[in-house]
């Protein structure tokens, strides 16, 4: 069976963003709000930890050694390779 892709994190907002545009127009029935604000939470926690990882690498990549001076790293990126 094929992989499937995993989101990015761009594609996680966009997908967020349409969600928010549908809660905030009052017009859907009961049973697709909730369903989207399910959708809504998951996708806010899929974004909150690629920010957090982001944030993560971005600490290691602007570490300072014990001498003062900074550690280059290569910044690595989920999903580009």
């Amino acid at each position: 069976m094929p992989r499937r892709k995993t989101a990015s994190f761009e594609e996680n907002l966009q997908e967020l963003e349409k969600i928010v545009n549908r809660l905030e127009s009052g017009e859907a029935p009961l049973a697709e709000v909730m369903a989207d604000y399910t959708r809504g939470m998951e996708l806010s926690g899929k974004c909150l930890e690629a920010l957090k990882k982001a944030e993560e690498q971005m600490d290691v990549l602007l570490a300072e050694s014990a001498d003062g001076s900074v550690t280059e790293q290569e910044l690595i990126i989920e999903g580009e390779r």
